[in-house]
């Protein structure tokens, strides 16, 4: 088996859940030496840990000739909101063309499965690093094949991970405030670590193929509510800061697109997603790679909207295109 991403929050507990299944080989990959060496620390099984990018082709190559993996769970993402709208490039480099060259070199290698991690943030977004978690789940829906199939499991806000506001909330708690919400109405779904494990463990038992798998995550939840309650009975101060640059009030599970078709075992709801033919799939992709060469961020944004037109560019992405 094979953990892109397998040093971040939730790459480090899906490596440690696979590791007790005791798999015949285990591969990790992270871009962060830090990330990484700590979570190769913790493991008391054989393991092969490679530094390097899901964006690096030859890498990958090399990666999958020696080890030769049959499951790839694929967790590496950039995925803090506010930041990548202030790095839009990054995104769309490590999230959507890191996402297809590794769907692509999975293929080639014989892989049996891929499962992407992907967001609720990728529907109708706002964010260019939502924009980018929708190429990759198209990425997969197109390139899925008998040989390989690949899914996307689309979670909620992964409590304690990196991108949740809770580690965020306990600092501004330990400091004794103020604790900061973007806006007293904001709505998010969120999910335990152990919950989001399972639902990608889940997803890479699934017989099906080329779809969205939806785990169940109840209703969403105010974050003021979160905040009120991880601050408890102290006398700490809140503060509306405002929605910042790509965030949304409140998300959402799937497209008015997308299609409803059963519950597998997990339980997962299957969703049906439209997504381009193979061959607009690799031209979109050509055409991205070449605008990143260029730095074209006006050129990036309309190749995005071509494939994704409830994309909503927020307006500090769209002045840094305008520059």
């Amino acid at each position: 088996m094979l953990v892109t991403g397998a040093g971040g929050c939730i790459g480090s507990a899906l490596v440690a859940a696979v590791a007790a299944a005791g798999p015949a080989r285990l591969v990790l990959l992270d871009s962060s030496e830090n990330n990484l060496f700590t979570i190769e620390q913790r493991l008391e099984i054989s393991h092969e840990a490679i530094l390097g990018s899901v964006t690096d082709a030859g890498l990958l190559d090399g990666l999958f000739n020696r080890f030769h993996p049959a499951i790839v769970y694929h967790a590496a993402a950039l995925k803090h909101v506010p930041l990548l709208e202030l790095n839009p490039l990054a995104a769309v480099r490590n999230n959507a063309l890191g996402t297809y060259t590794l769907a692509q070199t999975a293929l080639r290698h014989g892989a049996a499965k891929l499962v992407l991690v992907s967001t609720d943030k990728a529907v109708n977004p706002h964010s260019i690093m939502g924009a980018s978690k929708r190429l990759a789940e198209l990425t997969v829906a197109a390139l899925t094949a008998p040989q390989c199939r690949m899914n996307a499991v689309r979670l909620g806000n992964v409590i304690g991970s990196s991108g949740s506001v809770v580690p965020i909330f306990r600092e501004q708690i330990a400091r004794r405030g103020p604790v900061t919400v973007t806006h007293p109405e904001a709505e998010r779904y969120f999910m335990s670590l152990d919950e989001a494990v399972h639902a990608i463990l889940a997803a890479g038992a699934a017989e099906c193929s080329g779809r969205v798998l939806l785990p169940e995550l109840g209703a969403p939840q105010r974050i003021l509510d979160l905040a009120r309650y991880l601050i408890g009975d102290g006398e700490i101060p809140i503060r509306f800061i405002g929605l910042r640059p790509g965030e949304k009030l409140n998300e959402e599970l799937i497209f008015r697109t997308e299609i409803r078709d059963g519950i597998l075992d997990g339980p997962l709801e299957v969703i049906v997603t439209p997504s381009p033919a193979e061959d607009e799939l690799h031209r979109l992709m050509a055409e991205l790679a070449c605008r990143l060469a260029g730095e074209d961020l006006a050129g990036i944004l309309a190749a995005i909207s071509a494939v994704v037109p409830e994309y909503e560019p927020s307006s500090l992405v769209l002045s840094k295109a305008e520059r």
